[in-house]
């Protein structure tokens, strides 16, 4: 198998721990691997994409980086910081106005120095390629190299670095004298369960990978996946045969839409915290975790014993509203 060089930016390995009072609350095993862990700047999971990501891109001789998300983007705040590291410019697409909460992921944003262009949420939705596209044009007007990432880093490159904690977690598991038979991942743009679900295929490892989607629904995910999957192994070399309903997504937990959150959802992240001294965010993990604790509950996990939770970060990403609705529990 051929792979691309990274650029090494994250703390690694990130560890892995027993959720011992939240396993017998459930009556399962239930492990977390500490990806929120990465680093501080740059902590979570699209520090791993972006180490594949911006490695091609110093590769291609770039001294911009160019890439997009929502106003409390993780993926946004920790390629600012990966650029700010590496001197070289940045310049975030993001999808708010002057009305858009102003701390966490975006006053780190405006404190690593990236150029910030907000744009509408029908801009996003619609233009952000070809607004990237032009902003890519007008640096090489200037005499720059810019180098254009997918929102969160969801591509075939970026997804590597997935495929790369797979490994992590295989050579875990013999340390540690366990086997994951499931592992949980939420999915947001599909870069980081396509790359844990290639490295599970190619190393023919038996867990399971479940996905719970935060924004859109199941069969948009599979189909992101799919893609994504195609695109990886034009990296590697090594193609797998997957279908569509061979990926895991359990749909039904996206609740009030991405970044909105309801009071269950809330009141799940504060029980969490209260009884493991874990924090989940509100935007993927927490909604996520509950979407998990409530399958858990259902019997759709009857059959598995040991299940891995990703913990991709996101303490940044808490804002005034959502505290606020955590001060009402």
């Amino acid at each position: 198998m051929r792979m691309p060089e990274p650029i090494r930016f994250a703390d690694l390995p990130t560890r892995i721990e027993k959720l011992g009072r939240l396993s017998d609350e459930l009556g399962k095993n239930i492990y977390i691997k500490r990806d929120d862990h990465t680093g501080i700047e740059i902590s979570g999971n699209k520090i791993r994409k972006l180490e594949f990501a911006v490695g091609e891109a110093l590769a291609n001789d770039c001294d911009y980086l160019i890439t997009c998300g929502g106003i409390q983007s993780n993926h946004a705040r920790a390629t600012a910081a990966v650029a700010a590291r590496l001197g070289i410019g940045v310049v975030l697409v993001l999808r708010g106005d002057e009305n858009s909460p102003s701390e966490g992921n975006y006053f780190l944003n405006r404190m690593l120095g990236a150029d910030i262009k907000l744009v509408t949420p029908e801009e996003y939705r619609d233009d952000r390629a070809e607004i990237m596209e032009g902003i890519r044009a007008q640096l090489e007007e200037e005499g720059h190299r810019g180098y254009i990432i997918p929102e969160g880093a969801s591509n075939g490159v970026g997804s590597l670095g997935y495929y790369k904690v797979m490994e992590e977690i295989l050579d875990q598991e013999e340390q540690m004298g366990i086997k994951f038979d499931a592992i949980v991942v939420a999915v947001g743009s599909g870069g980081t369960y396509a790359g844990l679900y290639y490295g599970n295929e190619v190393h023919r490892n038996p867990a399971t990978i479940y996905g719970f989607n935060i924004v859109n629904n199941r069969e948009h995910f599979q189909g992101v996946v799919l893609n994504l999957l195609r695109e990886i192994s034009n990296y590697t070399g090594e193609h797998i045969s997957v279908a569509m309903d061979d990926i895991d997504i359990i749909d039904g937990y996206v609740g009030l839409g991405y970044a909105l959150n309801q009071p269950q959802e809330i009141e799940s992240i504060h029980h969490i915290a209260r009884l493991e001294g874990l924090i989940l965010d509100p935007v993927y993990t927490g909604k996520a975790m509950y979407g998990l604790i409530e399958e858990i509950k259902k019997g759709n996990f009857d059959k598995h014993e040991n299940i891995l939770f990703i913990h991709t970060g996101g303490l940044f990403g808490w804002n005034m509203d959502q505290r606020d609705l955590l001060g009402s529990l």
